[in-house]
């Protein structure tokens, strides 16, 4: 037992002895380059995984251009929703729009050009409630699809059918809704 003790203190004490440093390099002095290095340009690393799939694809931007959509359709989904739309947007000029969505079981929005001021028209139509200004309507087009999205208008609804509103989409060719 002894003989382990005495051991296990001299390992401890050669643990904490200091090595010798090793004698430092001389210091090399270097003219400067006659030419500047040549700088590669190198493939950012993306840290996102999102990122890293989107950077080998030609995508481009959706051109920004004035919004111009008819609509006058009805829709029922898989799940009860029921969509009605009359929509007239010229040269981004928001002309007519009456939305109501019914969700089984949640209840009803309501949306009418009446309530809502045009606030801009590029890049997207922009709907601001007279009253409460909160309350944002936005339509966008997004390839050969336009967008109908609400923002923060639970007074326009019953209840709380308004955690349970989608975006309305319209193909903007034939003027139906899904």
């Amino acid at each position: 037992m002894r003989l382990a003790l005495a051991l296990l203190v001299a390992v401890l004490a050669a643990g904490c002895a200091e090595t010798p440093k090793a004698p430092e390099a001389p210091a090399v002095v270097e003219a400067p380059p006659a030419e500047a290095p040549e700088v590669k340009e190198e493939t950012p690393k993306f840290k996102n995984s999102t990122l890293k799939y989107l950077a080998g694809r030609n995508l481009k931007p959706q051109p920004t251009r004035p919004l111009n959509v008819r609509s006058r359709c009805s829709h029922r989904d898989a799940i009860g929703t029921q969509t009605r739309l009359d929509l007239l947007v010229k040269e981004a000029n928001v002309q007519k729009f009456v939305a109501q969505v019914s969700m089984k079981g949640h209840g009803t929005c309501r949306f009418d050009l009446k309530e809502f001021d045009q606030v801009e028209k590029l890049p997207q139509a922009l709907l601001r409630h007279k009253k409460e200004t909160g309350c944002l309507v936005r339509m966008w087009e997004q390839g050969p699809k336009v967008t109908i999205a609400f923002n923060s208008c639970p007074k326009s609804c019953d209840g709380k059918a308004f955690d349970y509103l989608w975006p309305i989409m319209v193909e903007a060719k034939n003027g139906q809704c899904f």
